[in-house]
């Protein structure tokens, strides 16, 4: 069976729901997507989880981490930023870590991924960008 992302109602409700935002592959360059989308995010009342093992310090404002594992607070969304072959590791360790949702971003996709977040129970997002789904389907959320 071919992969079907949630529906936007269904998206709406994570979305509202959700808090701590992993970003994996957050960029510390603020001219890059991974930064823009996650500093709009930000702004939106989201807690922003920078994670990227070559940046040390903070991105944000807030502490980075080199994986998810790492990170020993609650994970809503697992928010990817890496190449497609990368996201099967990724959708392991979020199984791991008791993440609710994989979301890859808009031009990143992978059945494997996919496959192994989803039989753990975890809600796939594929090939949809975090920040236009936001602001489509949430936005009455406002900055906390």
């Amino acid at each position: 069976m071919a992969f079907e992302n949630p529906s936007r109602e269904e998206i709406k409700k994570i979305l509202e729901s959700a808090g701590n935002i992993a970003v994996v592959g957050l960029s510390d360059k603020t001219d890059r997507t991974s930064y823009m989308v996650a500093q709009a995010m930000q702004s939106r009342g989201y807690r922003i989880i920078p994670v990227n093992p070559s940046v040390s310090g903070e991105i944000l404002g807030e502490k980075t981490y080199g994986s998810l594992k790492e990170i020993h607070e609650p994970i809503d969304i697992v928010n990817v930023f890496r190449r497609s072959e990368f996201t099967p590791e990724v959708a392991k360790e979020a199984v791991e870590v008791g993440a609710n949702v994989l979301w890859l971003q808009q031009g990143i996709a992978n059945e494997q991924a996919a496959e192994i977040a989803g039989k753990a129970g975890l809600t796939v997002i594929m090939d949809r960008c975090i920040k236009v789904e936001e602001a489509i389907t949430a936005p009455k959320r406002q900055a906390k």
